[in-house]
């Protein structure tokens, strides 16, 4: 009897096989040095060096780093109860890109200093602040995810803010964003390779904590587990190792997420295993990678960064893995504080619609003009409503509908990072307008909104065929829609990286906008919000039941699989529509279902329309004070979304803990 099962065999000859590859393609590479005119000496000692302080120290590089974000990863999925957990989760990346935008912008000379030590303070400076929000829940898996990602969409909102702002002194740093492997030494080698030794050495002294982790917080205790303790080690070290990359070479996204489940679909199942294999899988697959990088560059230089070639070798090889392998993840956390339902949920329902009318009025009459503040009546109003009215009625409708598609997502899943984007839809939309933007000279709004969803469309077209193949888990459309979303985003990463007028075009329809929506778009989001919102009661009971898991489901008669389509579907169309028209603005989807929940509006029909209240009337601010606050300029309406919501969101954890229920 063999030692090992036909997948596992399979996986190992996968991964081999991508580790021989990259050997290959890195001997093409080095076939093909440049000719050098002059003496046969001197050419032969340049070659040379280029082998040994380049592409030597560029393959250890790749190797090491994609070892250490394989085990940070793999430490954070454990430690947070999280499949679709990573560095990104705590803000490593966004505090450091942060840091590093606000010193080009106000102080360059910390750079010439040591970037860094500028990147690297960035993103201990986020992490800290994730775990002081989290420390008087006892670092609860659920805070410390919803205090991260909350903490990761204030700094990317703040940065994007700065990049549209600052442009001409900070667009360089979405080269950094991307991930280069470009080396000239081994510093970063050896750096990252001795912080991964002393790593791994962490992790192997914590691995009988992390068996431990697997159970619920109750049997740990009962077990004489530490529980903060060893949730701080294990966070500190996957931080430290993750933190050390993005120092050395940049962000390199989707790595720490795919490793370790590559790892699981390879066959691994106990910590050890996961810990072991997850390093190896994020080795290969950055030095992959990196080899096609090299093998396609051009005489200028690279094509593509590493960081997003990653994700757009990365995201289909996921993609292939998931349904011929069956995924065990550690199950997602649950918090240990029960939520408060609310005595008189309708009176609070009414309340939110009542603050989004009171919201609608303020956009509609009170605003900044070159007079300062006034309030518009009469025949001012008349002349103002046509600019103000469609704003108004587009920020409504696109919150309310990222807020159900959030609640469905999370409710579909029992997952407190899943949110719109998950689906991939807006990375798909995005995709579809940097290739307008690319092909076409001057596309005008309307082909730009085609472009948008067309590509939304393909993207819905291709997840929902997964999920149709996988049953539609909820694990494998999570990791399917991350994996759909990397390949989008690493494709943006690369558009961005290359500069160019249509850079800004995209950063600002990614940071969200409804400043070209028109009376005829505003009138569409709405008929979008009443066809979507329509079937929403029908579907309580499975709203109720899907969260109890497959087989309760199946024993209490709900069709799991058509079901699980239904809501999928329903969610990535208010996706769609709300991306279509002002952009991805998922953060409101990822926001507004844990502000309905810590507020005690949870239950079916209940928690989806009290998450899209709370959309709308985030959304709605959101662009009110983006118009507003530093007239006549406009902040993206993303950046204030996460400055409103994200603090008042941090604020209910810490008076009532988390949950999602």
């Amino acid at each position: 009897m063999s030692l090992f099962s036909a997948p596992v065999r399979r996986g190992a000859g996968l991964w081999l096989g991508l580790g021989a590859l990259a050997v290959g393609l890195f001997a093409v590479v080095l076939a093909r040095q440049p000719e050098l005119a002059g003496d046969p000496e001197t050419v032969r000692r340049l070659h040379v060096a280029l082998l040994w302080q380049s592409l030597l120290p560029r393959i250890a590089t790749a190797l090491l780093a994609g070892a250490a974000l394989g085990l940070s990863g793999a430490l954070l999925q454990r430690v947070l109860r999280n499949p679709i957990a990573d560095p990104s989760t705590l803000g490593i990346a966004a505090g450091a890109q942060l840091a590093l935008t606000l010193a080009l912008a106000f102080a360059p000379g910390l750079l010439a200093w040591s970037r860094e030590a500028v990147a690297l303070a960035g993103g201990a400076a986020a992490v800290t602040l994730v775990l002081s929000l989290s420390l008087r829940r006892g670092l609860d898996p659920v805070t410390v995810v919803v205090a991260g990602m909350t903490v990761s969409l204030m700094a990317g909102a703040a940065s994007a803010a700065l990049v549209l702002a600052r442009g001409e002194y900070v667009l360089s740093v979405f080269i950094w964003g991307a991930g280069s492997l470009h080396q000239q030494n081994w510093h970063s080698a050896l750096v990252i390779g001795s912080r991964l030794a002393l790593g791994g050495a962490a992790a192997a002294l914590l691995l009988r904590p992390l068996a431990v982790l697997a159970l619920d917080d109750a049997a740990a205790r009962s077990l004489g587990m530490a529980l903060m303790a060893v949730r701080v080690l294990v966070i500190a070290v996957a931080v430290w190792l993750a933190a050390s990359v993005i120092s050395e070479v940049g962000v390199i996204g989707f790595v720490g997420l795919a490793a370790p489940a590559f790892a699981r679909l390879s066959g691994a199942r106990t910590p050890r295993a996961v810990l072991v294999r997850a390093p190896f899988m994020g080795a290969v697959l950055l030095l992959f990678a990196d080899a096609v990088v090299q093998a396609t560059a051009g005489a200028r230089g690279d094509l593509i960064p590493t960081g997003a070639m990653v994700g757009l070798l990365g995201g289909p090889l996921l993609l292939w893995l998931l349904p011929r392998v069956a995924p065990h993840a550690p199950p997602a956390a649950a918090s240990s504080a029960p939520v408060r339902r609310l005595a008189r949920p309708r009176r609070a329902l009414a309340l939110l619609a009542a603050a989004g009318l009171i919201l609608g009025a303020a956009m509609l009459t009170l605003g900044a003009g070159p007079e300062g503040w006034s309030f518009a009546a009469g025949d001012l109003l008349a002349d103002l409503l046509p600019f103000r009215a469609p704003r108004t009625v587009a920020a409504a409708a696109a919150g309310a509908l990222l807020g159900a598609a959030g609640a469905l997502m999370q409710r579909l899943t029992g997952n407190p990072l899943a949110g719109p984007e998950v689906l991939g839809v807006s990375a798909g939309a995005g995709v579809g307008l940097a290739v307008a933007l690319l092909a076409l000279d001057t596309p005008d709004t309307g082909t730009l909104m085609v472009a948008s969803a067309v590509g939304s469309l393909a993207a819905l077209a291709f997840i929902l065929a997964m999920g149709a193949r996988t049953g539609f888990g909820p694990e494998r459309m999570l990791l399917a829609g991350v994996a759909l979303g990397c390949m989008g985003l690493a494709i943006l990463s690369a558009v961005f990286a290359a500069g160019g007028w249509n850079t800004f075009l995209l950063l600002g329809w990614l940071a969200g906008s409804t400043d070209k929506v028109g009376a005829g778009e505003a009138g569409l989001l709405v008929l979008c919000v009443l066809v979507l919102f329509a079937p929403l009661p029908l579907l309580g009971r499975w709203i109720d039941i899907l969260p109890l898991g497959a087989p309760m489901a199946r024993a209490l008669g709900v069709p799991v699989a058509a079901s699980r389509l239904v809501l999928s579907l329903l969610a990535a169309l208010m996706t769609g529509a709300a991306t279509f028209f002002v952009g991805p603005l998922s953060l409101a989807g990822l926001l507004a279902p844990h502000l309905a929940r810590l507020l005690g509006l949870v239950g079916g029909p209940l928690f989806l329309f009290a998450s899209a209240l709370i959309g709308a009337d985030l959304v709605m601010l959101a662009d009110w004070l983006g118009r507003n606050v530093a007239y006549p300029y406009q902040i993206p309406v993303g950046f204030f979304a996460a400055l409103v919501g994200g603090p008042y969101l941090v604020w209910l954890l810490q008076r009532k803990g988390a949950s999602h229920g």
